[in-house]
């Protein structure tokens, strides 16, 4: 009997044991499991927090995409295949921009560039896709379809994947429609060549008119001081004449000055008015008639014997007394002729044709550009041709001359008349 309850004691404290194991093998699986299960959780959290930050980031990188108008590609080089991933560019209302849809390859893309672009951006494009370059930087002009206008884009590459060998097989880049920028650009050379062009006005005005006005002052000036000297009644009446003369240079200058600065600023009015040409082109011919040189003749050649138009009366007197002045200082011998041609389609050609010396046609244009003389030798502050094709442009008209250097000049200027 006692050995039986040994047994059972015995027994019972194997069980107790085993209870006790298990309950520790227990607490332990227990512990375990919650630090795993806190481990785990601290991964989620870390992963959520990068997510979090992942998809603040592109949220962010889109703001920025967005708000700078950029689109972003990449391109498969073995395919050559163009992918856009974004695309925030500028777009009006209808207003085309290539995308996605239109570029589906490089060869597709370079056909929608300008001409003198597209040379040179394939060259860029397939040397990053050779590997010579890491860096794309090119802007050039898109073309619209169906249209005949433009736009400008700049764009940006990189390569971002290569094979084993160190080959690239996948670009990236970004695309941005630059026209305002290229507006400003052009906006400010434009600003820059008026600077230049102002200041180059300047300095030729100053030492032509300096010049100009200068001779005819001494003139006045040195006669006038010797005048009362003189006793000799035609001797007084020649120094009166070359006195006479002279301040009737230094007036047309000061009024060419004046009626150039008037017409450009707009100030002064057209003044429309019904005449006849032919009795304005006479009254040119007579006031410069006496001014021709020895051997050379003035003619007036008319259509009939009236023609009626209506233009500002004023602007085209002036323009042909410029015409015919400059006529009659390069022609030494032979003729000078005034007419026109037929009126037709409402516009009238009034021309001089002279047999001076002509025009090089390099100087065509250049002869209308003020303060600009082809001799200098020959007196005048290259005022008076600017002026008349200033004048012509206010009446909607137009001057030029056609001419070659011993052939003599054809100088005529075009009007819009009723």
């Amino acid at each position: 009997m006692t050995n039986t309850f040994l047994y059972v004691s015995q027994q019972s404290d194997f069980v107790d044991i085993l209870i006790w194991a298990l309950l520790l093998i227990t607490i332990a699986a227990l512990l375990f499991l919650l630090f795993w299960q806190r481990k785990i959780w601290l991964n989620l959290k870390h992963e959520l927090n990068e997510l979090g930050k992942i998809e603040k980031h592109n949220i962010l990188d889109e703001f920025v995409l967005k708000a700078m108008r950029i689109a972003t590609w990449h391109m498969d080089v073995s395919t050559q295949q163009i992918t856009y991933d974004t695309d925030f560019r500028l777009r009006n209302s209808g207003e085309w921009i290539a995308d996605g849809d239109d570029l589906d390859g490089t060869s597709t893309a370079l056909t929608l560039l300008n001409e003198e672009d597209a040379v040179r951006v394939s060259k860029s494009l397939q040397d990053i896709c050779e590997g010579k370059i890491e860096e794309y930087h090119e802007e050039y002009r898109v073309k619209i379809p169906h249209t005949d206008k433009e736009y400008w884009e700049e764009s940006y590459a990189t390569v971002a994947e290569r094979s084993v060998d160190g080959t690239p097989t996948v670009v990236v880049g970004t695309s941005k429609r630059i026209d305002e920028r290229k507006n400003m650009e052009r906006e400010l050379v434009e600003a820059r060549n008026r600077a230049e062009e102002s200041d180059r006005l300047k300095t030729a005005f100053l030492a032509n008119m300096s010049h100009e006005i200068r001779t005819p002052l001494n003139a006045i000036v040195g006669f006038t001081s010797i005048l009362p000297d003189v006793q000799d009644p035609d001797e007084r009446k020649q120094l009166l004449d070359l006195i006479t003369e002279n301040t009737q240079k230094l007036l047309r200058l000061v009024d060419d000055v004046v009626n150039i600065s008037k017409v450009e600023s707009g100030k002064e009015e057209l003044v429309m008015s019904c005449f006849d040409l032919n009795l304005l082109l006479g009254t040119v011919v007579d006031q410069y008639r006496a001014d021709v040189k020895p051997g050379v003749e003035m003619r007036l050649e008319t259509v009939s014997e009236m023609q009626m138009i209506t233009t500002d009366y004023e602007r085209l007197l002036e323009i042909m007394k410029h015409i015919v002045q400059n006529a009659t200082k390069f022609t030494d011998s032979g003729t000078i002729t005034v007419g026109y041609d037929e009126f037709k389609g409402g516009r009238l050609r009034i021309w001089c044709r002279d047999t001076g010396k002509g025009v090089a046609p390099e100087f065509h244009e250049r002869i209308f550009e003020r303060f600009f003389k082809v001799d200098e030798f020959i007196p005048g502050a290259g005022l008076g041709l600017s002026i008349s094709r200033t004048m012509a442009y206010s009446l909607g008209g137009t001057v030029g001359v056609d001419s070659s250097l011993g052939e003599g000049a054809t100088f005529w200027v075009e009007i819009p008349v009723q």
